[in-house]
């Protein structure tokens, strides 16, 4: 119960965090292309791999902090972070057609589904 409480801790702090830098991405670049949503996605999975780097350096790391930064605050801040981890490790093991079919499935289906709901809410909700 414990490690849920981390990661739900962390991934409250991390949607607060996404919250307010869309704000400000909007105060300074305006509204006129996704500037908030692009520097979170870029971001978090920068502080993705320096955490997951610095965590693999360091023996006796906890589980705790790992759930606590990584599956709680990055995956709130933007689950893009979790999303380019797998494509990194996918790569690292030497897995292209893979790690390449995973983006582009992703991509294309997650795009789609949005699609999918604004289509289903409109019409029957």
């Amino acid at each position: 119960m414990t490690h849920v409480l981390l990661v739900a801790a962390g991934g409250a702090l991390g949607a607060a965090f996404r919250h307010l830098s869309g704000i400000a991405a909007m105060r300074l670049m305006g509204i006129g292309f996704p500037y908030g949503t692009l520097f979170v996605n870029v971001f978090g999975s920068l502080l993705m791999g320096i955490l997951i780097s610095w965590l693999a350096r360091r023996s006796g790391t906890s589980a705790e902090l790992r759930l606590f930064v990584a599956t709680g605050f990055l995956g709130g801040f933007t689950t893009f972070s979790a999303f380019s981890l797998d494509v990194a490790n996918l790569v690292e093991r030497s897995e292209l057609s893979l790690a390449l079919t995973y983006v582009l499935v992703s991509v294309v289906f997650s795009i789609a589904a949005v699609f999918a709901g604004l289509w289903f809410g409109r019409a029957m909700l």
